[in-house]
Parts: C-alpha cells; structure tokens; sequence
C-alpha cells in the first residue's frame, strides 16, 4: 500500500479535465504514479480533447476513463461521482476545475447570464464538494479552481468572481465536516492563464495589461498565468501539502493579494 498522502497508486477524478489545466493535472498526476484517472467533461465539443488526454494517460502507465456531463444539475454531479467509483474506484483526489468567465458592466448582465453564472461556478462546485465528502477516501485531497480576481479591487468580474466568492465558505465549511476523516479542502486562484479561457472575454488592450499587472510578469512566458506554474502547487496540495485545508490559495506572481 501507498503512504496515505502519497499520489502513487491514487485513484483521481478531474471534473473539467479534458484540457488546458484540468488536462495537465490529469498527465502530471498520473506521471507521479496515480493508479487511474477518471477525466469529466462537459460535452460533445470537448470529448476528443479527454479522449485524447486519456490516451496521455494511460501512456503514463495509469488507468483512465472519459465522463460526460453538465455539472450544472445536482443528479449530473451524482452521476459523474457514482459511474467513476463504478470504473476505476473511489476517488482519493477530486479536482474541480469547471468554470464560466464572463466580463460585463452589471448594468448591462441580463438574469439569465446570472443564472447561468452562478450555476456553473457556484452551484456545480457546491454539489461537487458535497458528491466528493461522500465519496472520496478517507485521508482524501479536494480542491477547487476559484479565481485571483477575489483579491481583486476592479470592475466588470461581478458575475464572474460574485459567482465564484461563495466556493471560499463551501471550502471552509467543507474543510470543517470532512476533517475527522483526515480529509483536506482547498481552493486554489490562479491568476489570468494563459489558456483560451482568458483571451475569450478579453479585449486586445486588457490582455496587454494583464500581461504586465503581476510582480513577476517579466519572468513569465507569456506576462500570464502559465498552467505549469498551477499545477505543481495542486499536485503538493493533493500530497505532502494535505495539511493546508478550508483555505484560498492564491497563485498568480502577484497578480492579486488579500
């Protein structure tokens, strides 16, 4: 048997892990020896994306599999936690890196962007957290993707870091009922990433200055956020890092602080 914070021979499951950060975590985690990976993803427009990085996956030498669904519904979140237990086992490590970035004057947010909003990066990550408390492993690792934005000061990200402010208390409520099982809940900030996540709401003069707002931009590839730079302080917080719980951790070469 593996040490219980070890990631060798752990069973992971990456909600929104078909590419970009969720997809390198996937191949990172099953680099440092995950037994499996169980890879969600939203819809038919991303499954060759995690099919692909189940194909990287499996050439790790770990097990994984392809999940779909819109974890927008409390049944799809069920559903996602009970056909990955049913395939590679219980989880010791969930990973929910689902969300929604939309950058608009609130003047001008119609209710139905607002609820689309805050079902994506609210509601989805509250039943992720409750599906993950019954179903991940005793001595299990949980986190959260939020965003930098919460230390932020700025117009125009009220939809977007309004609807990801409530996944600090789900944390630490988390963080607080998991606990006696050995159990650690994190959220984890990044700053703008250099992903099509960002460039998507961005006109071409927020990009260059978000590219030059961080204290280390410089010494970035791209001014940004690099994925490569997020996943190591996952991959410690899924491992040795387990101490650290019901925290919002934010990484971005000080982008943002609170």
């Amino acid at each position: 048997m593996s040490d219980k914070h070890s990631i060798c021979d752990k069973v992971v499951l990456i909600a929104g892990g078909a590419k970009n950060l969720g997809g390198l975590l996937a191949r990172d985690l099953a680099g440092h020896g995950a037994r499996a990976v169980a890879i969600h993803y939203n819809s038919a427009a991303t499954r060759d994306a995690a099919e692909a990085t189940a194909a990287a996956v499996r050439a790790l030498g770990a097990r994984a599999v392809t999940l779909q669904g819109d974890l927008t519904r409390a049944a799809a979140v069920a559903k996602l936690f009970a056909e990955a237990v049913a395939a590679v086992g219980r989880p010791d490590i969930a990973i929910n890196t689902v969300g929604k970035v939309l950058k608009k004057p609130i003047a001008e947010i119609s209710e139905a962007e607002y609820d689309e909003m805050s079902a994506v990066n609210a509601k989805s990550a509250f039943f992720f957290l409750k599906e993950a408390g019954c179903a991940v492993n005793d001595h299990g690792k949980i986190v959260t993707l939020v965003s930098s934005l919460l230390g932020a000061f700025t117009p125009f990200y009220a939809a977007y870091a309004g609807t990801k402010a409530p996944v600090e208390h789900f944390t630490r409520a988390a963080a607080k009922e998991f606990g006696a099982r050995g159990i650690s809940v994190t959220a984890v900030g990044p700053g703008p990433m250099d992903t099509p996540f960002f460039y998507g709401q961005e006109g071409a003069d927020a990009v260059a200055y978000h590219k030059t707002a961080a204290a280390l931009s410089a010494h970035s590839k791209t001014g940004l956020t690099d994925i490569e730079d997020v996943v190591p302080f996952i991959r410690h917080l899924v491992s040795d890092g387990w101490w650290i719980t019901g925290q919002t951790i934010l990484i971005n070469g000080g982008y943002t602080t609170k």
